[in-house]
């Protein structure tokens, strides 16, 4: 029997550039370039500066990927490339490389859903994905609770999503007002070490009995944070104390709403992927919670939270060993791309950005 192919896998749909290489479910090895320095003196990503340090990175990352493996590009068994959502500048850097790597060594190309890397990410650290299991996707741009069956072949049910600010685009705005460096989630995170949670009584979004137990909503919380840094204008702003109370308040919602949703649907597994799982307090008070529930939690390490190539490999990868029908030669983006399925196949330029 053949061994699996070995897929490359390529994100670029904001900020890093990253290449990985699966194998079977193995990490082969994977390297990233972020262009995150060049946007912190705007406070955010800026979209063509992003893409042009795309341009730049995209081949010296792949050469990094496949040194870290041991491997020359002719071991490449498939292409695995982000095709939606994200940049739309940045996106097409990165399926243009794929596409090109791909017809260059006569192998099949995968167009994969960014947020379906962050699920597939977990896999590469604690092996398949129990069948059902709920994952919390929480990013900077994305907060959802999915139920997950069989990740490459199985449509993606959507439990709940953000009604507006996603979690880490709190911590991101919260952190600019509190005059903390960007990005803001880690700042945030190293701020709050030596503040009290207690000290400021944030609001629980949609956390009311008639509230939809499975939304999120996080503007209102950003709001609050912001008075609440006003109301200490013309004196000093106790920032870890804020810090703290922020950090509190999002890991509470985020944790809560979880484990009530696996408790609901009977599911034993918890995932917590994406940027905002590296958050220490929403790590530890999922541990704490799904311990006392009797739920098994499954977190990826820090370095396969953020964006990289290895989870684009990972979906990949699951893709290739599934059978899954390749990505036709005219596949496109999808800026805007809803999570439905794991594969994301996308004809025609810009369809849903219009």
């Amino acid at each position: 029997m053949a061994p699996p192919r070995i897929v490359l896998g390529i994100e670029s749909s904001c900020d890093e550039t990253g290449a990985g290489l699966v194998q079977g479910g193995r990490l082969l090895g994977h390297a990233v370039a972020s262009s995150m320095d060049e946007h912190a003196r705007f406070g955010g990503v800026v979209p063509e500066i992003a893409a042009r340090a795309h341009v730049y990175a995209l081949n010296p990352v792949v050469r990094r990927a496949l040194d870290q493996a041991g491997l020359r590009l002719g071991d490449i068994g498939a292409v695995a490339v982000t095709t939606g959502p994200g940049l739309s500048g940045a996106l097409q850097v990165g399926l243009a490389g794929a596409k090109g790597l791909a017809y260059a060594l006569d192998v099949p190309l995968y167009g994969v859903h960014h947020l379906a890397g962050h699920v597939a990410a977990d896999t590469l650290e604690h092996g398949p994905l129990p069948d059902p299991c709920v994952v919390l996707i929480v990013s900077g741009g994305h907060t959802s609770l999915l139920l997950v069956r069989d990740l490459a072949r199985d449509p993606i049910a959507h439990l709940g999503d953000t009604l507006d600010d996603a979690a880490g685009e709190c911590f991101d705005k919260v952190a600019r007002v509190f005059g903390l460096p960007y990005p803001g989630g880690p700042a945030v995170d190293r701020a709050a070490r030596e503040g009290s949670p207690d000290a400021v009584a944030f609001p629980r979004p949609l956390t009311g009995p008639r509230d939809d137990p499975y939304a999120f909503s996080f503007s209102g919380l950003k709001t609050a944070a912001a008075r609440w840094a006003e109301s200490h204008r013309g004196g000093e702003l106790p920032v870890a104390d804020g810090a703290a109370a922020l950090q509190e308040a999002v890991a509470d919602v985020l944790t809560r709403k979880a484990v009530a949703a696996c408790a609901a649907h009977g599911v034993g597994t918890l995932v917590v992927v994406g940027g905002v799982a590296a958050n220490s307090r929403v790590r530890s008070l999922a541990e704490e919670r799904c311990r006392a529930a009797g739920i098994t939690l499954r977190v990826p390490p820090l370095g396969l939270c953020t964006d990289n190539g290895a989870l684009i490999a990972a979906v990949g990868d699951l893709l290739v060993r599934a059978g899954a029908e390749p990505a036709p030669l005219d596949v496109s983006i999808d800026p805007s791309a809803p999570l439905e399925y794991a594969a994301l196949h996308p004809v025609g330029a810009f369809a849903r950005a219009a």
